[in-house]
């Protein structure tokens, strides 16, 4: 079960996120369901499409069990199966 303690070493597809802080202004706010992660990218559903983005160049925002969680993209930018047993 993904937890606010655990969610660095789970898989993040399917779950709804917003970017929270960028490097790049214009994506800030973009927000929608993970649809596919990579090493390096989310593709992401949004309302203007979709969209696939570099994970490393943003902080990312879950809710989870009804908290926000906030992720630095740099923490998260392994393959799903490598992050197994990291640490949040």
């Amino acid at each position: 079960m993904i937890t606010a303690d655990n969610i660095t070493s789970h898989e993040f597809i399917g779950l709804h996120t917003e970017i929270v802080k960028s490097t790049n202004p214009q994506v800030i706010g973009l927000n929608g369901r993970i649809i596919n992660e990579t090493k390096s990218m989310f593709t992401i559903n949004t309302e203007k499409g979709i969209k696939s983005i570099a994970k490393s160049t943003n902080n990312w925002k879950f809710s989870i069990e009804n908290k926000d969680v906030i992720v630095e993209g740099s923490r998260i930018t392994k393959r799903p199966f490598d992050r197994i047993g990291d640490k949040a």
